[in-house]
C-alpha cells in the first residue's frame, strides 16, 4: 500500500463534519467503524462507544492543520500536525503481501504497522502520518479547504498546477454557477445605473433648455 494512501484517512474524518451546515455524521460506533473503509477489519471492530468522543477530538485537531494551511501559516499546520505524530507514534515496516513481479520477487512497499492501544490510537496514526507524507512531497499549500461556501469540506491538491480550490467536481460547478449570476447581476445593475443616470441627464438638459 502506498503511503500517499494513508493521507485519505485524515480527509476522510474532517469531513465527517460540515460545521457551517450544522452536519455531523460521526454519532455513533457504526460511523466510527465506516471511517477505517474495507482495511484494518479488526481494528474498527473493536471501537465503543468511547471512541466516537475520541475520534471528535483527533477531527478537529486534523482539521486545524487544515485551517492553518488554507490560511497560509505553514509553521502552525506542521506545529499541529507534529503535535498528532508524538501523541500517536506509528511502526512503519516493509511489507510485499502476495504480489510477485515478473521475477517472482515481492513487490516490496512501506506499511504502516496497526498496533493500537484503541481504535482511535491507530487511526490518529495512520491519518497524521499519511498527511504528513503528503505535506512534506508535496508542500503545505497542498492541503486545502473548499472555497464554495459553506462546504469548507478538506482535499488534498493534487493538481499538477497546484489550481484544485473545491473538495469535488459539485462544488466546484455550484461555485460557478453562483459567480456567473453574481456576474449577470452586476452587468443589470451597471445597466440600470446607466439608463437612469442618461435618462437624469436628458432630464436636466430638458429643464435648462426652458
Amino acid at each position: 500500500m502506498e503511503l500517499a494512501y494513508y493521507s485519505d484517512y485524515a480527509v476522510r474524518l474532517v469531513n465527517s463534519e460540515e460545521p457551517a451546515r450544522g452536519k455531523d455524521s460521526l454519532t455513533s460506533v457504526e460511523a466510527v467503524r465506516d471511517l477505517f473503509g474495507a482495511n484494518n477489519s479488526s481494528t474498527a471492530r473493536r471501537a465503543t462507544d468511547a471512541d466516537v468522543t475520541r475520534f471528535r477530538s483527533v477531527r478537529a485537531r486534523l482539521r486545524a492543520v487544515f485551517e492553518a494551511a488554507d490560511q497560509g501559516d505553514e509553521t502552525l499546520a506542521v506545529d499541529l500536525l507534529n503535535s498528532l505524530l508524538l501523541e500517536f507514534p506509528v511502526s512503519p515496516q516493509i511489507s510485499g503481501h502476495d504480489f510477485r513481479d515478473e521475477d517472482g520477487r515481492p513487490l516490496w512497499h512501506m506499511h504502516l504497522a496497526d498496533h493500537p492501544s484503541n481504535p482511535t490510537a491507530g487511526y490518529a496514526a495512520i491519518a497524521a502520518m499519511g498527511l504528513a507524507f503528503h505535506l512534506t512531497e508535496y508542500g503545505v499549500d497542498r492541503l486545502g479547504l473548499c472555497e464554495a461556501a459553506p462546504c469548507r469540506n478538506a482535499y488534498l491538491d493534487t493538481s499538477t498546477n497546484r489550481s484544485r480550490r473545491y473538495c469535488s467536481d459539485r462544488c466546484a460547478t455550484r461555485a460557478n454557477v453562483a459567480a456567473y449570476r453574481a456576474r449577470k447581476r452586476l452587468e443589470a445593475d451597471r445597466s440600470g445605473s446607466s439608463g437612469r443616470a442618461a435618462e437624469n441627464t436628458q432630464r436636466a438638459s430638458a429643464s435648462g433648455e426652458r
